[in-house]
């Protein structure tokens, strides 16, 4: 008896602590799950208030010149004889009646409902994921559907703008997913081709998957829908359909870069005429045929939303015009997999909501060759998702079951009190580099942003360049004029210090990440990490001390050996450029990124030789910097703290990095088996993850997130969608 009192004892203790553990899983998926929802609502309350703080002359512009005092609405002519509407006549017979109300409350309401027809969109597009769909996956969809729509461009103008493009996206969307019945999802199709008349192209699909009467209902509704509009307002009508060749010619100029549709890009690679027309007809029918065959080979895979979302993004690419606040089509194709390998599961998701979310100018540089692309991210993001993408189908082994990343062997911390952080794991394997190129430029856009805007004003940057010297004279390192009056009086050696100081402070730091990319991706990792941390911190100290340098310090006597002479006469003779902050100097990055390399180069580089060369390149920084004027020693010194700063968070988080030789070449390891679905991990594509090299030391804790046990199936989407 006592035995099996003791044996029942211990299955309770546990039944117990299993029971706990589980409870803590409910509460962390609660919390995670709360937070996400109030970022939701953070971003409508933000949203809200940027339409609302601009003046009533600037903000709805759109809506404003429909529905206001004197719009479009309440003109009793033509809607189109202002050149203000760029709606279908049909749309104006359905905005008509908001006309006669107060233009601020109609602005309120305006944005509140399209807010609502926001957070619907996000709901109907979370319930058409295709199966099987974890139990994470299935709470945290929703909230994280509407916090990317909130986020994306074309949400953020159609709010700014007042415009309607987030409902007829939503009626489609309901029609493949929320509704019973072909007739009452064909109604909702037709009606949206009502408001934007290139919708009518899923007619074509929904016909060719079998859900004939849907189509046949949707173009028999928009042809109703047309010809009552004829009937109420024929001369706007004839003026949209016949004069303005169905709305092309309305609104913006068509090869403006806010029309990105394959009409206006050729537009802006300088055709037209004839040649252009016929050009554009000839890829438009090429791109249908491809994009609607992938459409119905998705629809039939299973993949309903997939399907939809390609559909969309064929009517963006051919329509006439193709605003940037209708293109939420490209935002739904996030949802196709993509890759063999679970490193490589994030990229086209990151591509996509980076082109959707930021401008092209934070994506691609300024140069010749990018800026065709830079122009037309949009209609590249299309296009690939229509025609080239090689979206996973359903049946294949990768689907749920992806070639598993390679791991490092994890190490407890040698600081017992410092919680490693559980999910930074260290990857073996080589980052994705299209991925890593979007992240560098990303993160170095929001840098150079986040330094533009650090300032305090010139007054406040100069008291503090007067605490930095009096520090220094303290000090007895005041040092900065003798150096520079002596470099100043050289000319080959303030040439060379100059170009020194413009030129090697990105080559350096970029061709060692390219490098360690190539031929040692683990180490690329961790020192990308280190780096990355430093930058961020150097970011804090920009923004709380903005600092003058020495040579913009009124009366110190110093020379700008690059700039020339600065004229303290006029208020803004600080500002040299328009693209960079000039008080942004505490602490040096020039310095701290030279740090860096230097301290990479020594603990990676395998000859004697090369590690010399690494410690003289913060010496010629350090040297360049305080030569040329362009920072005091302590924003050397601040450099340096950031740098020490950045490497000791890259350890701290995840774990000692053990410098040993390179283990000889063997056979490849076999890749192990991990969890399939949600509980895959996300690969090599952590923005500031970390790796040491194959038999390096990692962190604690390799287990990943537990994987989604309790699949949901598929919501009912009343037959297969195109």
């Amino acid at each position: 008896m006592e035995r099996r009192e003791g044996r029942r004892g211990v299955a309770n203790a546990e039944h117990s602590v299993r029971g706990d553990a589980a409870a803590d899983g409910e509460a962390r998926t609660g919390l995670i799950r709360a937070l996400l929802w109030l970022v939701v609502a953070a971003l409508a309350v933000r949203q809200t208030a940027v339409v609302f703080r601009r003046p009533p002359g600037e903000r709805l512009t759109d809506l404003g010149s429909w529905v206001g005092d004197n719009g479009a609405l309440h003109v009793t002519g033509s809607l189109y004889d202002g050149g203000r509407f760029t709606g279908t006549p049909f749309a104006g017979l359905v905005l008509k009646p908001l006309a006669g109300s107060a233009e601020a409350a109609l602005g309120v309401a305006w944005t509140i409902g399209s807010l609502l027809l926001v957070a619907a969109l996000g709901v109907v597009a979370a319930r058409a994921l295709p199966a099987p769909v974890g139990r994470r996956t299935a709470l945290f969809a929703v909230p994280a559907a509407i916090t990317l729509l909130m986020l994306s461009l074309p949400v953020r103008n159609t709010l700014y703008l007042g415009q309607t493009s987030i409902l007829p996206v939503l009626l489609v969307l309901a029609a493949c997913f929320a509704v019973r019945g072909q007739r009452a999802a064909g109604l909702l199709v037709g009606l949206a081709a009502a408001l934007q008349p290139a919708l009518l192209l899923f007619a074509v699909p929904l016909w060719l998957i079998g859900r004939r009467r849907t189509s046949a209902t949707a173009v028999a509704v928009f042809a109703l829908c047309t010809l009552a509009a004829w009937a109420a307002v024929p001369k706007a009508s004839w003026a949209y359909w016949v004069r303005q060749v169905a709305g092309t010619g309305l609104g913006e100029r068509p090869d403006s870069l806010a029309n990105q549709s394959m009409h206006g890009a050729l537009l802006r690679f300088g055709l037209e005429g004839p040649l252009e027309i016929a050009l554009f007809l000839v890829l438009a029918a090429a791109v249908i045929v491809l994009g609607v065959r992938r459409a119905v080979r998705y629809a039939q895979d299973g993949q309903p939303l997939l399907a939809v979302a390609v559909t969309g993004c064929v009517v963006v690419a051919v329509s006439p015009t193709a605003w940037q606040h209708q293109l939420l089509w490209v935002l739904l194709a996030v949802v196709g997999k993509v890759g063999r390998r679970a490193s490589d599961r994030l990229v086209w998701p990151a591509v996509v909501v980076l082109v959707v979310t930021l401008p092209g100018k934070m994506l691609l540089p300024n140069v010749g060759a990018a800026v065709p692309v830079r122009d037309n991210m949009l209609l590249v993001a299309a296009l690939a998702a229509a025609c080239l993408v090689p979206f996973l189908p359903r049946t294949s082994p990768y689907w749920l079951r992806p070639v598993p990343t390679d791991y490092a062997k994890p190490v407890a911390a040698r600081w017992r009190r410092v919680p490693l952080l559980p999910f930074w794991r260290r990857v073996l394997s080589r980052p994705n580099l299209l991925l890593e190129l979007l992240l560098i430029r990303v993160v170095y856009s929001a840098y150079a942003q986040v330094r533009l805007a650090a300032t305090a004003g010139r007054q406040v940057a100069e008291e503090h360049g007067r605490q930095v010297h009096a520090v220094e004279q303290w000090l007895h390192i005041d040092v900065e004029r003798r150096v520079n009056h002596t470099v100043a009086e050289i000319d080959w050696l303030r040439e060379f210090f100059d170009y020194y100081y413009s030129t090697f402070h990105f080559i350096v730091p970029l061709t060692i990440l390219g490098v360690l990319y190539v031929r040692r991706p683990a180490d690329y990792r961790w020192v990308r990490s280190s780096i990355g941390f430093a930058t961020l911190l150097a970011l804090v100290g920009f923004w709380l001390y903005p600092l003058a340098p020495p040579r913009l310090m009124p009366g110190l006597g110093f020379i700008d050996t690059i700039n020339g002479v600065q004229d303290f006469a006029k208020p803004d003779y600080g500002t040299l450029t328009t693209v960079t902050n000039q008080y942004a100097a505490m602490p040096s990055l020039h310095f701290g990124w030279s740090l860096w390399c230097g301290v990479v180069i020594v603990m990676l580089a395998p000859k004697a030789w090369m590690k010399a060369l690494g410690l003289l390149h913060p010496l010629l920084t350090v040297s360049a910097i305080v030569a040329t004027a362009n920072h005091w020693v302590l924003d050397a010194a601040g450099g340096a703290l950031v740098v020490a700063l950045g490497f000791g968070l890259t350890y701290l988080l995840s774990g000692p990095r053990a410098l040993r030789p390179r283990p000889a070449p063997g056979p490849e390891r076999p890749a192990r088996s991990e969890p399939a679905g949600d509980s895959e991990p996300a690969g090599d594509s952590e923005p500031l993850g970390d790796s040491g090299r194959a038999g390096d030391s990692g962190p604690a804790g390799d287990s990943g997130p537990a994987g989604d046990s309790e699949p949901r199936p598929a919501a009912p989407v009343g037959g297969t969608a195109g």
